[in-house]
């Protein structure tokens, strides 16, 4: 039987309806999925890469700064300060290394009791057992509206710490490790002794590293003259610190004893 054609319909909602569509499940989806040109979208496009440019930019800056936005004084007291430290450092390992070879030689209880000296005289200064001379710094802070805070003062002593003091004092009172920084009412506390402006404060360590690191843009002396106050500071070859520390036995802390060598 001979194929017969199809039947044309005649309903014309039927020939209208487009023939059904071949595309997967999964291009269908892709086509539901992909952003459509509004501008909400467009705005918050030029948004995104405003942002982005900015970022690039400030990470660029950051990282072009630094050295660069010193200015030359700066730099120069910048390696000054490097270059005592490094200074120091070989210094020490210097000693170390004579030391050890007094101790290599046969020299040993000698040598032991030397470096247990040099050792007892540094331990003293640091705790201001015993008087101290050296090159270093005399600052005076004139205060008299009193408006220089203890933690002005304790923030000077980090930072003359940190450029390398050996040994401080302000006013009558020696600085140690254990050295607090109170006030009452406006009067300046420093280990519960008041002491008055103007106040004195002596330094021992390298002059130079000392006066520069007082001096630095934001630093102690920018925010000294910032609370109305002034602040003058003399180099010296020779700076006498005579005020001592009652050291007090500690009530809490006790020795480690030394574990006892191994033998074999």
């Amino acid at each position: 039987m001979p194929d017969q054609p199809p039947e044309e319909t005649t309903d014309p909602a039927a020939r209208a309806a487009p023939p059904p569509s071949r595309q997967g499940p999964w291009r269908r989806l892709a086509r539901m999925g992909r952003p459509r040109a509004t501008k909400a979208n467009a705005f918050a496009a030029i948004l995104a890469i405003l942002l982005g440019f900015a970022i690039v930019t400030q990470v660029h800056q950051t990282q072009t700064e630094g050295l660069e936005s010193l200015r030359q004084e700066e730099l120069v007291g910048l390696l000054d300060d490097v270059t005592q430290r490094s200074d120091k450092l070989d210094q020490e390992l210097a000693q170390l290394r004579r030391t050890k070879e007094r101790l290599s030689r046969g020299q040993g209880d000698r040598a032991a009791v030397e470096a247990a000296r040099e050792r007892l005289h540094s331990l003293q200064v640091l705790t201001g057992a015993v008087a101290a001379k050296g090159p270093g710094i005399r600052m005076t802070i004139s205060d008299p509206q009193r408006r220089v805070t203890a933690p002005v003062v304790l923030d000077a002593v980090e930072e003359l710490r940190d450029a390398g003091a050996e040994a401080i004092q302000i006013g009558p009172v020696r600085v140690v490790a254990s050295t607090w920084f109170g006030s009452s009412g406006r009067e300046l506390q420093v280990d519960g002794v008041t002491v008055d402006p103007p106040y004195d404060v002596l330094v021992i360590g390298d002059p130079h590293t000392l006066a520069a690191a007082m001096d630095i843009p934001g630093g102690v002396s920018e925010t000294v003259r910032q609370l109305g106050a002034q602040v003058s500071i003399e180099q010296s070859t020779s700076v006498v610190i005579d005020a001592l520390h009652t050291t007090s036995p500690p009530r809490y802390a006790r020795p480690v004893p030394s574990a006892s060598p191994s033998t074999s």
